[in-house]
């Protein structure tokens, strides 16, 4: 597969769009942290890493709304992709929904979102959006 993280997304999407509450995906480093940092800003539930004969398996805990049974992602967008990498300097950092939704970037100082990356003063790549 050539897209990996467009794949992870994908899993991520119609896992919601189907109304599972667990999915799972392989894994990879840079899917750990992009699993992590949705965990940090409240996108899921909860994840657990699990080790198999091969690469290992991250499973996903996906958030609702407990009365409107709503998905805490609304949409999860691939923005960098291998024919097309799209990079962001810090000038130029992308806001999500005015500031509501998050921004993924890969940095020289590891994978963070637009706001941490505004923080820390990098630029990197744009790997996807989500609100």
């Amino acid at each position: 597969m050539a897209d990996t993280i467009g794949d992870f997304l994908t899993r991520i999407r119609n896992a919601v769009q189907a109304g599972h509450r667990i999915v799972e995906v392989p894994a990879s480093n840079l899917k750990k942290e992009m699993t992590k940092i949705l965990k940090e800003k409240g996108y899921i539930m909860d994840y657990k890493f699990e080790e198999d004969s091969k690469q290992g398996v991250i499973k996903i805990a996906l958030k609702y709304h407990p009365v409107t049974k709503t998905a805490a992602i609304q949409q999860i967008t691939r923005i960098s992709s291998p024919g097309l990498r799209r990079y962001a300097p810090v000038d130029r950092m992308p806001r999500v929904l005015n500031g509501l939704g998050i921004a993924i970037l890969s940095t020289s100082k590891g994978v963070m979102t637009d706001k941490e990356a505004k923080e820390m003063k990098v630029g990197g790549e744009v790997l996807c959006y989500v609100y």
